[in-house]
């Protein structure tokens, strides 16, 4: 990751063997990363079954929020692409019960990828 990237709080493409092991008690049987973000110190996680967002909080990050977000429950999602003087892309996601997520990603990451990704598993769990 990028020290530029990780100072503005944009995300950055992360190995997902490398997540699997971290958060591993996180999943279930058969699950599986396929996609993983990091944004500072909060992870966005692409699983075949879920959406998982990770929120470290605190000075030092012990203690950890963890959102678990079956595709079948996005209603909506977008995202904004990075322009010339803007550098970051955005994602937002929307719940069924009015939730927002919103996640920026720094210029390593090609936000048209994710939206892929997020289409891929919301449209087939409709």
């Amino acid at each position: 990751m990028s020290l530029l990237n990780a100072l503005m709080g944009n995300a950055n493409v992360v190995d997902a063997a490398t997540v699997q092991s971290e958060f591993a008690s996180a999943f279930i049987e058969g699950e599986k990363v396929e996609h993983a973000y990091k944004l500072v110190r909060d992870v966005i996680i692409f699983t075949n079954l879920r959406l998982l967002l990770v929120d470290k909080q605190g000075m030092s990050g012990k203690k950890t929020e963890l959102h678990s977000i079956p595709y079948a429950k996005i209603s909506h999602f977008s995202v904004e692409t990075a322009g010339s003087l803007d550098l970051d892309s955005e994602l937002k996601v929307a719940l069924a019960g009015g939730v927002v997520f919103s996640k920026t990603f720094g210029r390593g990451v090609d936000i048209n990828d994710v939206q892929r990704v997020l289409a891929n598993y919301v449209l087939k769990a409709a």
